[in-house]
């Protein structure tokens, strides 16, 4: 009897539907991968070889830019294009022929190639201003400004080895700043400011305290009207209570600011996956090209691009030279913020495969 298949519509279409057809050919049969030049990989294969140019794109992208990147795929890679976790578009091209016209119609339209390597990939960033109702700083547009500075890192490779760069617009970090060589993370400094003449009639009060991870928000009683109160000792700013509650805002923009956060690494290679460390505690907002964090991120990038030695990730240099020596090369003040007092999830957590049990 003939096997009926059947289609639903439930959960995604299977990957291999969207593979290049040299790709599908060769799957589990690659010979070797080469760089041939920045943000141009091969792929050699036993029926053939598969050519990416990666080139770099905005988080928060226009259907203008979609049409673009579309446009371009089909033209000169037969319609094949991803979009890599840290938002490099990826045209995967099975005729060598075409990389040249390619990357200079990606030039003529301001979009540069590179990211590969040991060069700065695009950063990953969280929504900031433009969407997120907690944020202490502008994602996107703190993104923007740094790579301008940082150009020349990622269409050149000449780092010592890869670096990631992630932000974080508050300190939910819905983004990868935990785990990134160079973080930029958003933070608030002060308490949420409770409208107590709203807040009855826009929030449930037991959802409202059951928001707090720090159990720092308690019931209490003001003109006869029921409202919350915040244990202010208790607050870490997180912004969870705002989520559910309108009626307490947490934004200040005179006392939220920007915190510079280095040597985190994702990789097994080498040594085993680290967080990132507090490098400078706070900066301050000033949008739109935020001068001291940018020039804070990239003085980093040049002290560890001149004193790394190769295929050494931010925080193996770090730990190689120790923190004081990271200080005095840096230029970054030590403060009593760099004293890390939290000692009980950081000497428990199982982060690498290396560790066997």
């Amino acid at each position: 009897m003939a096997t009926i298949e059947r289609r639903t519509d439930i959960g995604p279409p299977h990957y291999d539907k969207f593979l290049h057809p040299i790709i599908k050919e060769n799957y589990g049969k690659w010979k070797y991968h080469d760089t041939l030049r920045a943000g141009v990989l091969v792929h050699v294969g036993e029926t053939g070889s598969i050519y990416t140019v990666r080139a770099a794109s905005p988080r928060l992208i226009s259907t203008n830019f979609i049409r673009l990147m579309t446009g371009l795929a089909t033209k000169y890679a037969d319609g094949y294009l991803r979009f890599t976790s840290r938002n490099n578009v990826e045209f995967l091209l099975g005729n060598k022929d075409n990389i040249d016209p390619l990357i200079k119609e990606l030039s003529d339209n301001g979009v540069p190639v590179g990211g590969l390597n040991n060069s700065i990939s695009n950063v990953v960033h969280t929504q900031g201003w433009v969407h997120c109702h907690s944020a202490a700083t502008d994602a996107s547009g703190l993104v923007k400004v740094v790579m301008d500075e940082l150009y020349e890192y990622f269409v050149e490779m000449k780092l010592p080895h890869k670096l990631r760069i992630a932000v974080a617009c508050c300190l939910n970090m819905c983004g990868a700043v935990h785990a990134s060589d160079i973080a930029i993370l958003g933070l608030h400094r002060t308490p949420p400011r409770i409208d107590h003449s709203t807040l009855p009639n826009l929030c449930e009060i037991p959802t409202t305290v059951a928001s707090c991870p720090n159990n720092a928000i308690r019931p209490t009683s003001i003109e006869g009207k029921t409202t919350v109160k915040v244990d202010e000792d208790k607050c870490m700013y997180c912004g969870n209570c705002f989520t559910v509650c309108p009626a307490m805002p947490l934004a200040d923009p005179l006392n939220d600011g920007v915190s510079i956060w280095v040597g985190g690494k994702i990789s097994n290679a080498r040594t085993e996956p680290m967080f990132t460390k507090l490098a400078i505690p706070f900066l301050p907002n000033n949008p739109p090209r935020w001068p001291e964090v940018t020039e804070a991120v990239k003085n980093i990038v040049e002290v560890y691009a001149k004193n790394a030695k190769p295929y050494e990730r931010v925080g193996e240099w770090i730990n190689r030279i120790g923190w004081p020596k990271f200080f005095d090369l840096t230029g970054i003040e030590f403060t009593k913020y760099h004293l890390d007092d939290f000692r009980y999830a950081g000497t428990t957590y199982r982060r690498s495969t290396q560790n066997r049990y």
